[in-house]
């Protein structure tokens, strides 16, 4: 029998008022001094300014660090790591979208470490963890507060990388609804849909097992069934929540699973032309799944079954059909872009994009149908006029 393993945060807390666990947190952990990674934009709101309130009651010092690249490549590590190495600190806490966070998990194996991020990208196992974090996703889409991964853009290449390393997964994790109430819409859209890519290419992973397909299967309910109340109705934070829970169990998927060619063929998009990774996966999402369906057949008819019990004696291929209309419905309700020349991607970087795309070969091997170049090509030919 095949053996599985699921790597997990130590400690998550969910739901409505979890911000006020910050507290309890710090005094367990005898924090003395904290670095805070965040969002620029995010530290006006109301949420971090009772954050920082919590963190003076407890008489704890702290530094923020807000000058944050949204696509930060191993130059703005190598930058950040020279401010941080500076900071007298023995505590993160990260509250951001998948960038921020990535770049905080980096820097707890980064600091004060005999090895740099460009050691890492070609040994990720070098990695040991040496300062504890806490993660708050203010976006509903990366997972990375639940993953041992970190992606960063090597701009010489214009690919991006995924450094993994369990001890990159976070220490603690919240997960409270009052962190997106104000979510712009199009991020709930873009977030959204890529953490249903995230569920879903974990689900039809050649390195599925049973822990991720637990996840994946859970995760992909939440966000489909919440996704577009959650886009269309501004107030509904009970939606935005399972949102937030289905992001953080496809996170948790993906260490336990992997992505396949959805985020493979994404990876350049972001890389050279810069389109905001849940952009970028949410563009390729159809055309991939379309292109696998005839081999993950099983896959998306578990899923059917769970969404849509009265499609039970419906043929594997119908319920194939209806998982993706289901996100082609998603796709176009949220307004999510469906043409890479909205971004400047023509037919002319074709060939980049196919060479770049097949190189990523950590995620294509995965994929439970395999890709010629032929095959990306054609995959790329749909998103572009």
């Amino acid at each position: 029998m095949q053996m599985y393993s699921l790597a997990l945060p130590s400690n998550v807390y969910a739901g409505f008022n979890s911000l006020n666990q910050i507290e309890e947190i710090l005094k367990k952990e005898n924090v003395n001094s904290l670095t805070i990674f965040i969002d620029s934009t995010v530290k006006t709101f109301k949420f971090f300014k009772d954050i920082v309130d919590r963190i003076k009651k407890e008489n704890i010092g702290y530094t923020i660090i807000d000058n944050l690249a949204i696509e930060p490549s191993y130059y703005d590590i190598e930058n950040i790591m020279v401010e941080l190495n500076e900071c007298k600190t023995d505590f993160i806490l990260a509250i951001g979208g998948g960038s921020v966070l990535d770049i905080a998990k980096l820097c707890s194996i980064l600091k004060g470490a005999p090895y740099s991020i460009k050691d890492l990208l070609n040994n990720p196992s070098l990695g040991f963890k040496s300062i504890k974090t806490l993660m708050i996703p203010t976006t509903c889409g990366t997972g990375s507060e639940a993953t041992c991964n970190s992606i960063i853009t090597v701009p010489e290449d214009g690919i991006k990388v995924g450094i993994v390393n369990q001890d990159l997964i976070p220490d603690y994790v919240i997960l409270d609804p009052t962190t997106i109430a104000t979510l712009p819409k199009k991020l709930i859209a873009s977030t959204g849909v890529d953490a249903l890519a995230h569920c879903i290419e974990c689900l039809t992973s050649k390195k599925s097992t049973p822990f991720s397909d637990l996840y994946s299967l859970a995760g992909s309910e939440l966000i489909l069934k919440n996704i577009k109340e959650a886009y269309l109705n501004s107030e509904n934070l009970e939606a935005k929540m399972n949102m937030l829970l289905g992001s953080f169990y496809g996170g948790i998927a993906i260490t336990s699973s992997g992505t396949t060619a959805v985020h493979a063929l994404a990876y350049p998009l972001g890389g050279k032309f810069h389109i905001p990774h849940g952009i970028s996966n949410a563009v390729m999402m159809v055309p991939v799944m379309e292109f696998n369906k005839e081999s993950c057949l099983k896959q998306f008819s578990k899923l059917c079954d769970i969404l849509n019990p009265n499609m039970i004696n419906h043929s594997l291929l119908e319920k194939a059909n209806h998982i993706i209309n289901e996100i082609k419905s998603i796709v176009n309700i949220t307004n999510i872009p469906t043409n890479l020349n909205e971004f400047g991607v023509t037919k002319k970087d074709l060939e980049f994009l196919v060479t770049a795309s097949s190189k990523v070969t950590r995620l294509l091997d995965n994929n439970l149908k395999e890709l010629t170049l032929e095959d990306i090509k054609d995959i790329y030919l749909k998103v572009l006029d």
